[in-house]
């Protein structure tokens, strides 16, 4: 579990990673079981984040999703304490990068550029977050489906404290 990430991490170079044309003729090949499968992977409403939402809804918890007039299109939005909420997939947001990219066999030359651009685009996006007053918290996948109350309780206790304090606005 991420949680809360007010960052003052290191700054990403400004040069986005580049991920190459996932094509034959550029020697990556997939089957069409593989292609159909990936071809139904969704981006909004994951069984995680719908678990995440019904579980806040239940604790009275009023969000907006996916707000295309906020940067990175967070799952959640807060607006009234400023918190952005993303819940990340194990796989595609990068869990355990560095174990798990050596355990990738086919096509790495494509995935492990295609992971650690979605890392390195998570930071850019927590960043700008951040710089509109924004207090980001991410969730793994698996925390969700193994510790979702922890997930939720750590959401509550964010909004009690956020409601005692002045969150300031920002029009930028």
């Amino acid at each position: 579990m991420r949680g809360f990430l007010n960052m003052e991490s290191k700054p990403y170079p400004e040069e986005s990673i580049k991920i190459p044309r996932f094509e034959e003729h550029a020697g990556f090949y997939t089957t069409s079981k593989r292609s159909s499968n990936m071809a139904k992977i969704k981006a909004k409403n994951s069984l995680p984040e719908l678990k995440l939402r019904k579980a806040l809804w239940a604790k009275r918890i009023r969000f907006r999703i996916h707000p295309k007039n906020i940067p990175g299109k967070p799952d959640l939005i807060i607006n009234k304490y400023r918190l952005a909420i993303f819940v990340d997939g194990d796989f595609w947001h990068g869990y355990n990068w560095e174990e798990k990219k050596t355990a990738l066999k086919t096509n790495s030359k494509f995935w492990i550029p295609k992971i650690e651009r979605n890392m390195q685009r998570d930071q850019q996006v927590n960043q700008q977050l951040n710089a509109k007053g924004y207090t980001v918290m991410r969730f793994w996948e698996h925390d969700i489906e193994k510790k979702l109350a922890s997930c939720v309780n750590q959401v509550l206790l964010y909004v009690e404290a956020a409601k005692t304090a002045i969150i300031p606005r920002f029009d930028g």
